[in-house]
């Protein structure tokens, strides 16, 4: 669960069922009482057709986590990080970094870092796109050192300059409007 709407689709799906939740957060629901099989089914089946999946399994349940944890950095939190991304991690899941960065590129078959990096390019972007702010505004606000760092990791990740990226933004609207 990444989003407010999935809280509320497992928040309705646990209701519908009768079951009861101490609290459902982003990628986590902690039950009351433990779930028959029957239910789970079921709860696993009404997640599916919402484009949800129950995880169950302690590795997948981890790298949820882990997942989450990182969109939440990107997405949601002004303040920079006061340790290194790697020390967050490790402090919040109660796990050393190396076991984590194991796991995470054994499920996944990504770097916690790319994963890391890839939403963080993924919310500049957004930024870009609703023209809100400039250039040196997004990179203090994302916590990049410099623009420079920023302009040289986004053409790493998506070829493109962040400029030239805006650019192709405002020509597709234009031609769109011109239809």
């Amino acid at each position: 669960m990444v989003c407010i709407r999935c809280k509320m689709v497992v928040k309705d799906e646990l209701t519908k069922l009768g079951l009861h939740y101490r609290y459902v957060e982003l990628g986590e629901a902690d039950l009351i009482d433990n779930i028959p099989s029957e239910q789970r089914e079921k709860f696993r089946a009404a997640l599916l057709v919402s484009g949800l999946e129950l995880m169950d399994d302690q590795k997948s349940v981890i790298i949820q986590k882990l997942k989450n944890i990182i969109v939440s950095l990107v997405h949601y939190s002004e303040d920079p990080l006061p340790v290194n991304l790697s020390v967050h991690l490790s402090q919040e899941l109660k796990q050393p970094y190396p076991h984590l960065a194991h796991l995470f590129a054994e499920v996944t078959g990504t770097t916690i870092e790319k994963f890391y990096i890839a939403h963080k390019i993924e919310r500049v972007k957004e930024l870009l796109v609703y023209n809100e702010m400039n250039l040196t505004e997004i990179a203090y606000q994302m916590h990049y050192s410099s623009v420079a760092h920023l302009s040289a990791q986004f053409k790493k990740v998506t070829g493109l300059t962040p400029t030239h990226f805006k650019e192709l933004r405002e020509t597709r609207k234009d031609t769109r409007e011109n239809l």
